[in-house]
């Protein structure tokens, strides 16, 4: 099988430091360093996590995803904010910088406050998620002040949602099993 000139030209970028790189729909997208407000907002709900729930969860921060692809484009690579698994899987314990998205148990994307990237979250990289069988994809968007769950992928996209305001209480289901409190995302 032939290699894909677009994928073997988004692996050999060379990414500027602190840049993020994702091959989305068969766009190579490049992001600027995050904010702090950004950062905050990841920081409070990986606490939060490590404290309501009582599973056995590694989380990790800028882990390269491969998705199956939403066309005649090589695989997604993208890299979640924050990616959730399930300990007992050790999906963290692999060198590779790209991995399979088993045993992921919910992805986090916290929009900047870009239009153009906060849609990708929104739209591109929720249908990837659905893609990869992902259970969970939690969308904080600080444009809209608000918090979206993405659950039960079916079909290239999720069959359920349920959104709250920044402020209120959104109820995060097995394996996390508690009320993320969403008042201190920015």
């Amino acid at each position: 099988m032939d290699k894909d000139p677009l994928l073997e030209g988004f692996l050999a970028f060379g990414t500027p430091k602190g840049f993020k790189a994702e091959l989305l729909d068969g766009e190579i997208v490049v992001t600027p360093p995050p904010v702090g407000r950004h950062e905050k907002s990841i920081s409070r709900l990986i606490a939060q996590v490590a404290q309501g729930t009582s599973a056995e969860l590694d989380v990790a921060c800028n882990m390269g995803l491969i998705l199956p692809s939403g066309g005649d484009h090589p695989d997604d690579r993208v890299i979640p904010d924050a990616t959730f698994g399930l300990a007992e899987l050790d999906i963290f314990d692999d060198e590779e910088s790209w991995v399979a998205p088993e045993g992921v148990a919910m992805v986090v994307e916290v929009t900047v406050k870009r239009a153009d990237l906060a849609e990708r979250d929104r739209v591109a990289k929720r249908y990837g998620y659905a893609r990869g069988g992902i259970p969970l994809y939690l969308l904080v968007d600080r444009e809209r002040r608000e918090v979206t769950l993405f659950s039960q992928p079916e079909d290239g996209d999720y069959r359920r949602s349920s959104g709250v305001s920044f402020g209120r209480a959104l109820a995060l289901p097995g394996p996390f099993g508690f009320e993320l409190d969403t008042a201190d995302f920015c």
